[in-house]
């Protein structure tokens, strides 16, 4: 699979998108403490990331969006997460959050979109519907849903035969954040500013134009009411794996800046127990510094192919993959989020108890990235056992 890099398209302000990063970056570094001890990012950093317009950045052009290549999609969150992991887990989730809506009816499209605020989901199948004459009714608990805090529209997962289907299928059903509420059980390792609280219903109504129908989408659809713009950049390629790609530069942008606090503070490190050494001297240190950076290059490869793939996959309309290939971009996310973590141990482990004092930059990150590593659309033995299934010719996993 070759992509012809004479056919790439650039993202035109990308120096200016990535200088908002750092500023949104930066902002919330200066909360990272009272984040992790409130449960969630302060206000003024999400007023920073929407001042930015990064959740408009990949709408339909119709409605304020612009092309925005992978590349710089990619470093615009590994930026944010040099600084923050938690504000790049928001910030990419408020960027993907509203791609769904382009693939509901044009009613409901003006509806989200001219609406203005922030948008959530949790895609957990976990809800329960019931058929309402023309709509449907949902109710159920989902856990885990990131950026709930402050957006206005919900998108929860459940399965459901629809009217106009055949069998159960896979979709989100969209509610208004006044229809549901809001249980304020985050409690995590890691991860803590995200703010990730679960979602209740109760036989809430919803109409049939809020529906989005994600399995027919991972089969190639397109918006349901075939009034769109068929060049929309998101319509020609293979959507989860697209929605997925931002995991593995959150990974990356958080490692990274660890390995810049491991060489500062070896630097710096005096080992009194070791004769006064200083320990940017030792060949254990040296080594592992050593190893750390080679990591990190790696995944940045293996992140650059995948970038590269979606790119291959948009010139060419492609909009589904074989199984091999689609397995394939399941297995580098899950090779990136193990990898990243267990360099971020390492870390630890290897500075030693000065690195361990709850909320000092170190240990935060080290629990940001692990917990970031066990999202179900990453974790690594689901990942390449699907993976290394495809290469024998079998099934992979259904979804990712």
């Amino acid at each position: 699979m070759a992509v012809n890099l004479l056919e790439v398209k650039k993202t035109p302000n990308k120096e200016e998108l990535l200088m908002k990063a750092k500023e949104v970056g930066l902002l919330a570094e200066k909360y990272a403490l009272k984040a992790d001890q409130d449960s969630k990012l302060p206000d003024e950093v999400i007023e920073k990331i929407k001042e930015a317009g990064f959740h408009k950045l990949m709408r339909p052009k119709a409605y304020g969006g612009q092309y925005l290549d992978y590349f710089t999609f990619g470093e615009i969150i590994r930026t944010i997460a040099n600084h923050s992991v938690a504000a790049a887990w928001l910030s990419y989730f408020f960027v993907i959050h509203e791609t769904w809506v382009a693939f509901l009816p044009k009613e409901s499209r003006d509806e989200l979109y001219n609406h203005g605020g922030l948008m959530a989901d949790v895609f957990a199948p976990v809800g329960k519907i019931t058929d309402d004459g023309e709509g449907y009714r949902l109710s159920g608990q989902w856990n885990f849903c990131s950026g709930v805090l402050w957006s206005d529209w919900i998108g929860l997962g459940a399965i459901a035969k629809l009217k106009d289907g055949t069998e159960p299928e896979y979709c989100m059903f969209i509610v208004n954040k006044e229809e549901a509420e809001i249980i304020n059980n985050w409690d995590a390792m890691g991860l803590r500013g995200s703010g990730s609280n679960a979602v209740k219903v109760d036989n809430v109504y919803i109409p049939p134009n809020r529906i989005f129908h994600a399995t027919r989408v991972i089969n190639g659809a397109a918006a349901v009411d075939g009034n769109y713009d068929k060049d929309y950049q998101i319509f020609n390629v293979p959507y989860i794996p697209w929605f997925l790609m931002g995991f593995q530069f959150i990974q990356i942008g958080g490692v990274e800046r660890l390995i810049d606090i491991f060489q500062e503070k070896t630097e710096n490190r005096i080992r009194i127990f070791n004769n006064n050494a200083n320990e940017k001297e030792a060949a254990s240190s040296q080594r592992v510094l050593a190893e750390l950076k080679l990591q990190l290059s790696s995944l940045k490869g293996l992140a650059n192919e995948y970038c590269e793939k979606l790119t291959y996959f948009e010139q060419n309309g492609m909009t589904t993959l074989d199984e091999e290939e689609r397995e394939k971009l399941f297995g580098i996310r899950g090779h990136i989020a193990k990898t990243s973590s267990e360099m971020a141990l390492r870390i630890l482990l290897t500075l030693g108890g000065n690195s361990v004092f709850k909320g000092q930059p170190t240990e935060l990150f080290v629990r940001d990235l692990m917990t970031a590593a066990s999202h179900p659309t990453h974790h690594y033995e689901d990942a390449l056992g699907a993976y290394g299934k495809s290469i024998f010719g079998f099934k992979g996993n259904p979804i990712w």
